[in-house]
């Protein structure tokens, strides 16, 4: 007879808007040990699993702490509630944990006062899609999807409270009755129990006592930092804040969401396992993406099993298409759906798929090597050249009033190329190589047509390396020290090292604003490059990696997502966190076209 061995949680903590699916291991009747599902419509030898998700709610009111989420609230800051900020984040477990926090803290009340005085409900317009709930209210924070799932959990929406069970001041309440529950708002503070029992498929008797687990206590999701959109006048002052809606404007948002393959409990120790597992990841990663409404959205590091099962379906239901360029697998032996690579997202309602480009500079480093290579040597020169990085450029057409230009000389196209350069540190040469590769690709589709162009995505390069000064000024000094690199001559002569395109780095637009409001900004810029002082933070690590670069003779930047500050990010802790699941920040520009703009 099938019958049930273990039940348990691979995440040690439920949070709202995060599926929970238990790991159930069956016996066969035959022995033989399964993680197969055996639901009513399929049952196994006359038998069934049957699945229910219970609530246990308490007499007495439950807080949890802000910054420990798993340990219960003794004090409140009532300098929170008097300040209207969300009452999640006043709640501490104890009067150390509030010493300990209140230098970020205190940031909280001196924004949530900015706010009142200068944006009135604006901020909350803007980002309360991070806010927390209490328990019993309502979590804006949820996605579409998220709503969705919790409200149905199992085959029948929107459960009677059936009550099981009351003992000792608590009583159980019935939430779901299928095998993946995704906890509710309501949850909030509870312990939930899943019990799953093997039910005769006949007589739909339960056969055997029913295996049970209890969760903690469920705790909301961590909210970030609100990030503004701030507008870019390098003629002079800092405008009222809010999105630019200004005709022919658009947002472009660069984001490397850290691939659940590379998400290590070895590699980022220092981020909790729950808050690291892909499930809690996932949503929060949608939250903030959809929530910065960016019209082209530019992700790398997307898993293609993630890119099809997940984050394609999700932002359709938001109106984005997507394109999606996996990188080559020469190297990698595991499964093919663990393979990361670069997805491409843009507003149905905003633009047309004109045409694709994918360059895969595996096959560059062959065309390379057998051109170039000596025979004995062309082994070695491929090991090194070879590392699967890949870039997917998208031609875009603009739409006007929700439709195709009609008359072809008016067409509005935008050439959008997105790429993840090589990781390794010690192959300089290689990273340049690649990033020489892409702009030939891009000077050719250049040529071909007068059209805008945005180049987006990790390039795993800091400000003044030879890639980037080929990026940001079109060529590289022969005297760089990068160049030292180079045991396949592949960078030689020199001189080859330049393009045509008259590419600025967007995030550089605030070194050339000027005005007190900008001091902050061009406090986060790194004043040799006018760059971000990073874009990536871990233990190991902090620096610049991204970028959106654009061609200045037809595009103007309008306004900028702001830089976070390590304040915001909480000194002492890296990247990923409860709040931040990537560790990388997202960028986000907006950009207008603009014609006869003077080229580098």
């Amino acid at each position: 007879m099938l019958s049930v061995l273990r039940v348990h949680l691979p995440s040690d903590i439920p949070i709202v808007g995060c599926e929970l699916t238990p790991y159930v291991l069956l016996r066969r009747p035959d022995k033989t040990v399964t993680t197969d599902d055996f639901s009513e419509t399929n049952p196994l030898d006359g038998h069934f699993l049957r699945y229910k998700w219970y609530r246990v709610q308490s007499d007495k009111k439950v807080a949890v702490c802000s910054i420990h989420p798993s340990e219960q609230a003794t004090l409140q800051c009532l300098g929170c509630v008097k300040a209207k900020i969300p009452v999640a984040k006043s709640y501490h477990c104890t009067s150390k944990c509030f010493s300990d926090a209140w230098q970020h803290h205190r940031v909280l009340h001196d924004r949530a006062a900015s706010a009142v005085n200068e944006n009135g409900n604006e901020e909350e317009e803007l980002f309360g899609r991070f806010n927390n709930s209490g328990s019993g209210s309502s979590n804006t924070g949820l996605t579409a999807s998220a709503s969705s799932a919790s409200l149905t959990n199992g085959s029948t929406p929107l459960y009677p409270a059936a009550v099981t069970q009351r003992s000792g001041g608590e009583t159980w309440f019935e939430v779901g009755r299928c095998k993946t529950y995704t906890p509710t708002a309501d949850d909030i503070g509870h312990v939930l129990k899943f019990e799953c029992v093997v039910v005769d498929a006949e007589t739909k008797v339960p056969v055997g006592h029913a295996s049970t687990l209890l969760t903690s206590r469920v705790i909301p999701a961590p909210s970030p930092s609100p990030r503004r959109m701030i507008p870019v006048d390098a003629m002079g002052h800092l405008e009222s804040d809010g999105r630019i809606t200004s005709s022919g404007s658009f947002t472009v948002l660069s984001y490397n969401i850290l691939s659940d393959a590379y998400a290590s409990s070895d590699l980022y120790n220092y981020c909790p396992s729950w808050a690291l597992s892909w499930p809690y990841r996932r949503q929060n990663l949608l939250r903030e993406i959809v929530g910065y409404r960016a019209d082209i959205i530019c992700l790398q590091e997307v898993q293609s099993d993630h890119y099809e099962e997940f984050f394609s379906p999700e932002l359709d239901k938001h109106g984005y298409y997507g394109l999606y360029k996996r990188k080559t697998n020469e190297v990698y032996n595991d499964s093919n759906n663990k393979i990361d690579g670069c997805a491409t997202f843009f507003r149905r309602d905003r633009f047309s798929h004109v045409k694709k480009y994918e360059v895969e500079f595996n096959k560059a480093a062959q065309s390379l090597t057998d051109a170039m290579i000596p025979t004995t040597q062309k082994k070695t020169a491929l090991n090194r050249l070879v590392k699967d990085n890949v870039a997917l450029i998208v031609v875009l057409e603009a739409k006007v009033n929700n439709q195709p230009v009609d008359n072809p000389g008016k067409r509005q196209l935008l050439c959008v190329a997105n790429t993840h350069v090589n990781v390794q540190q010690d192959l300089k040469d290689v990273k340049l190589w690649q990033v020489h590769t892409l702009l030939k690709g891009l000077e050719k589709i250049a040529a071909s047509a007068d059209i805008p162009m945005l180049v987006c995505g990790d390039f795993n390069t800091v400000p003044g390396s030879a890639p980037h000064a080929l990026l940001a000024v079109g060529k590289v000094d022969p005297s760089h020290p990068d160049l030292a690199v180079d045991p396949l001559t592949i960078l030689r002569p020199h001189s080859k090292l330049v393009h045509q395109l008259p590419l600025v780095s967007a995030y550089s637009s605030f070194a050339r604003t000027m005005g007190l409001g900008y001091d902050q900004h061009k406090r986060r810029l790194d004043s040799t490059s006018n760059e971000p002082l990073f874009t990536n933070v871990t233990r190991d690590f902090i620096g610049t990696l991204d970028y959106i670069f654009y061609t200045a003779d037809s595009l103007v930047v309008e306004s900028l997502l702001e830089l976070l500050d390590e304040e915001s990010l909480r000194k002492d802790t890296a990247l990923p966190s409860p709040e931040w699941s990537s560790d990388h920040i997202a960028l986000l520009a907006e950009f207008r076209c603009c014609k006869n703009r003077s080229r580098r």
